[in-house]
């Protein structure tokens, strides 16, 4: 019987392309014992917060920041356009360093849960950048409308 099932051959009707093999174990792991399962476990909250604080640092303290560099900037050289072009160049580099980090904690936090002894497959870091997005977008419709706003002006005076 010819082996021409894609996932047989790693996409390839003529063989298997090096490296591309199922993986097999020796035989199965056995599992830690409790102590260190709960360990694994309060490791993998502690990696999730981190994850959770690195992803909520793209929507406020970076773009402060870059934007406070991008003042000075402006000050220092009296060019509005520079110090607008380094702060969005600034914010775009510190966003993609920021989600590097974020994948590598999300590949650790699979790493550690499944230590812990759940069968981790997907990572959290696409919930929790969603998750961040909206709860810093709802903070800020509510600060901009009803804080700083027109609501103050749709107030009756007194």
């Amino acid at each position: 019987m010819a082996r021409n099932d894609p996932t047989d051959t790693g996409g390839l009707f003529i063989g298997r392309r090096p490296g591309t093999a199922k993986v097999r174990y020796a035989g199965q792991p056995t599992p830690s014992g409790g102590g260190r399962r709960r360990l694994d476990a309060v490791f993998a909250v502690v990696v999730l917060l981190a994850e959770t604080l690195v992803c909520l640092s793209v929507w406020g303290p970076q773009p402060v920041a870059w934007l406070w560099v991008g003042s000075q900037l402006d000050y220092q050289t009296n060019s509005v356009s520079f110090g607008i072009a380094v702060a969005f160049v600034g914010m775009l580099l510190t966003l993609m360093a920021t989600i590097a980090v974020a994948a590598r904690l999300d590949a650790l936090w699979k790493v550690v849960r499944r230590a812990a002894g759940h069968d981790q497959q997907e990572g959290m870091l696409v919930r929790i950048f969603a998750i961040t997005a909206i709860v810093v977008g709802i903070g800020f419709a509510y600060w901009f409308l009803i804080i700083q706003g027109p609501g103050p002006l749709l107030a009756p005076s007194q």
